[in-house]
């Protein structure tokens, strides 16, 4: 999910009932990109509202929060005023400041609101209808997935062998890794994957994303192709656990690629992408479980099964690469 606006924080702040997908849809479509079609957005909820101009900083003290203040960042919400912190939210998040410090930051535009009992949302509770329904889907989603899981992990006996069960795990951990590449890719944000990324280098992982060495034959990103890998590995592993020895046949062709990934890093980009590093480690641990399992045995002479696995990462690598362009589209 998109982050959320400052629209609906002001709402939030303000008490006044509402749902943030909706508010937050609302705010970024608004015809006006101005003090006069936020307010026109705020009377749409039932909510009067004031703009003025301060010449005299000080009166500032005089206001009663929430209200909005222009600084040179853009508007925050200044939740708290006191004669010695001015306490506000900024893209989310709650923060502090000495009052001469904002005083000085700020250029005395303020923007006030006064909801009443009756502000809220236009037709909340058809949103929040919806917003439950679009929920209880994801939950739903979640736990047939999960149930689908555990069914084709118990019932093939995949658990039975250390092995396959530390490959499950390590496939699980690559697709985890590879989806947030995807979103990296895409430009959709993702704090875990933030966080991740400034363990090695901050902003690695955006820079190696935007060099041309980033796409395979320039058609394919390497995000897609390992989340394909590791999606198509688990699902084959589940589905067909006696194909594990052409699985491990994979894993060894895709070997020569970490150490390309790593000597491109260091030497020509000199960057390092944290989660690029952390699937090149992915793949390896997986070589080692094939390795410890026993599965590079009875590989040859190869039977059809293989290039049927084949085709399955060529498949669904070609339908993720077509859907890119519409998630890309749909996010932005």
């Amino acid at each position: 999910m998109a982050d959320a606006t400052v629209f609906s924080d002001f709402l939030e702040a303000l008490g006044v009932p509402h749902t943030r997908e909706y508010s937050d849809r609302q705010y970024r479509t608004m015809p006006f990109r101005s003090l006069f079609g936020f307010s026109k957005l705020m009377q749409s909820y039932g909510i009067e509202c004031e703009g003025l101009q301060l010449d005299d900083k000080s009166e500032i003290t005089s206001l009663t929060p929430p209200f909005l203040a222009r600084t040179g960042g853009g508007f925050v919400i200044v939740t708290e005023v006191d004669h010695c912190i001015v306490s506000y939210i900024t893209e989310g998040i709650g923060e502090s400041m000495p009052l001469d410090s904002f005083l000085q930051a700020w250029n005395g535009t303020v923007f006030l609101a006064f909801p009443n009992e009756k502000s809220a949302e236009p037709e909340l509770s058809v949103h929040r209808r919806d917003r439950f329904i679009a929920r209880a889907k994801k939950w739903i989603l979640t736990a047939g997935a999960l149930f689908l899981f555990m069914y084709l992990f118990i019932g093939n006996g995949v658990y039975r062998h250390i092995s396959t069960l530390l490959v499950t795990l390590l496939d699980i951990a690559g697709l985890y890794l590879t989806y947030m590449l995807v979103q990296k890719s895409l430009k959709i944000s993702n704090h875990a994957a933030d966080r991740m990324c400034g363990v090695l280098q901050e902003g690695g992982c955006d820079s190696i994303l935007e060099t041309k060495a980033s796409k395979f034959f320039g058609i394919f990103g390497w995000s897609e192709v390992g989340f394909t890998y590791f999606s198509v590995s688990l699902m084959t592993l589940l589905l067909f656990p006696q194909w594990t020895c052409y699985l491990a046949l994979c894993n060894a062709c895709c070997l020569p690629f970490t150490f390309w990934s790593i000597w491109y890093q260091k030497f020509r980009a000199k960057i390092w992408c944290t989660l690029c590093v952390s699937v090149q480690c992915t793949l390896w641990l997986l070589f080692f479980c094939y390795l410890g399992g026993g599965w590079f045995k009875d590989i040859f002479p190869l039977k059809i099964q293989f290039f049927v696995l084949g085709a399955a990462y060529i498949t669904v690598l070609l339908g993720l690469n077509r859907l890119m362009p519409m998630i890309d589209k749909s996010e932005s």
